[in-house]
């Protein structure tokens, strides 16, 4: 391929806004065609396979499957594209998990970071290292170290007035995004996050114990009070916080409560 040639790319991300980001400043750059967009790693799935890209760039926290499983897949399907991974990891974390054979861009995305990925991907077509060969290898890899050594906040920061004051983990009881704003309560106190999303935030958690619950909510299944039959066969969940927050579920996440606590 030559070095100009356009490169054929498909942009995954399960956030709207993340997506029109990084179409913004892939179409900045030239030899660069977006031919598809897909909220979710299933979707993802179907519009690879019907487009054949050069170039995936996958975000890596997605609800279902996660951006390396998707890779993974279509990897052992023989899809020949490659694949540039985009987390809200920290950089220690990104560094911790860097290969040879895939790229890490860190959110927010920089344009000059972009840049210096997309040569990698032209660099790698044109040694002719086909992916399937080069990466399985190393998306099990990566998959191991995934489990092994992704971080999780044992404490996170969260600005009361003028101080950042660090609380445990577990103390958390939900946090909310209004506005842009994160909104971090615990058991004794309310404050702000300096996380750009609530994905950012998510992804230094505990899957396991903090579930999003609704598009605007993240919370500790070990601190509901109690949960509120709604309309629509909905819920509202009541916090073991100071105020008793009341926090909507959404009807995707509704099931899986159900399922989880046998209601």
């Amino acid at each position: 391929m030559d070095a100009y040639e356009t490169l054929r790319t498909v942009v995954v991300d399960d956030e709207q806004l993340a997506r029109d980001e990084l179409c913004f400043l892939l179409e900045q750059m030239s030899g660069i065609e977006v031919v598809a967009q897909a909220r979710n790693g299933v979707e993802a799935l179907e519009v690879i396979e019907e487009h054949a890209p050069d170039v995936v760039m996958l975000d890596v926290q997605m609800p279902g499957l996660t951006g390396f499983e998707v890779a993974r897949r279509l990897l052992r399907a023989g899809i020949e594209s490659q694949f540039v991974f985009v987390t809200a990891f920290d950089q220690h974390a990104i560094q911790a998990f860097e290969v040879n054979a895939v790229d890490y861009l860190l959110k927010p995305v920089e344009a000059g970071r972009l840049e210096l990925a997309i040569e990698r991907v032209r660099r790698r077509i044109q040694t002719d290292r086909g992916p399937a060969r080069a990466q399985n290898g190393e998306l099990d890899r990566l998959l191991q170290l995934l489990g092994e050594r992704q971080e999780r906040r044992s404490q996170l920061a969260v600005k009361v007035g003028e101080r950042f004051l660090l609380v445990q983990a577990e103390e958390v009881v939900h946090a909310s995004v209004e506005d842009d704003v994160i909104t971090v309560v615990t058991t004794s106190l309310s404050g702000t996050s300096n996380y750009r999303t609530l994905d950012e935030l998510q992804a230094r958690l505990d899957p396991a114990v903090f579930w999003r619950v609704h598009r605007s909510h993240l919370v500790n299944i070990n601190r509901i009070k109690e949960i509120v039959p709604w309309f629509s066969r909905n819920y509202i969940l009541k916090m073991r916080d100071a105020r008793g927050s009341e926090i909507p579920v959404s009807r995707s996440q509704t099931k899986r409560l159900r399922e989880y606590l046998k209601l």
